[in-house]
């Protein structure tokens, strides 16, 4: 399959009549969220993570619903495929930010647990995260009401 085909499953049709400013809110907030991306990489960086490892962790404290997180689960959320995401927790495991515990039920499930010290660096990360969430906030409401003002 070609990458137009691809693209082509992937993407609506095209609304006609787009107009200037709504491909320059567009590249706006492409431009903000790269932005984002690289304070945030360089930000885990800056306490001795990489990006990928933060993500985990963010993704095991902030699980929907609360609930234990599995490898599996892990996987899913970063989207990457299972025995990627066991080399990272094998990682994260022996820099001593996340313990395995298995299920007291079925011995086989094993549920991924963070560290005090996952916990205080992640809530330090999370803390500068939502800073500079609050920073670019304007400019996202600004692109999504000029999204939403726009005719059907």
């Amino acid at each position: 399959m070609s990458l137009q085909e691809n693209v082509r499953d992937l993407v609506p049709p095209a609304q006609p009549g787009l107009t200037l400013a709504e491909y320059q809110a567009l590249s706006e907030f492409r431009h903000s969220i790269r932005c984002f991306l690289e304070f945030s990489q360089k930000a885990a960086q800056a306490v001795g993570l990489t990006s990928r490892q933060h993500q985990a962790l963010l993704a095991i404290k902030g699980y929907p619903g609360g609930g234990r997180v599995t490898v599996g689960n892990l996987a899913y959320r970063l989207r990457v495929r299972h025995h990627t995401a066991v080399e990272l927790v094998d990682r994260l495991t022996e820099g001593g930010l996340v313990r395995r515990v298995h299920d007291p039920v079925d011995h086989r499930r094993v549920f991924l647990e963070l560290t005090d010290l996952a916990d205080t660096l992640l809530t330090e990360l999370s803390s500068a995260h939502l800073d500079e969430l609050s920073r670019i906030e304007p400019m996202l409401k600004d692109v999504l009401e000029r999204r939403a003002a726009r005719p059907a």
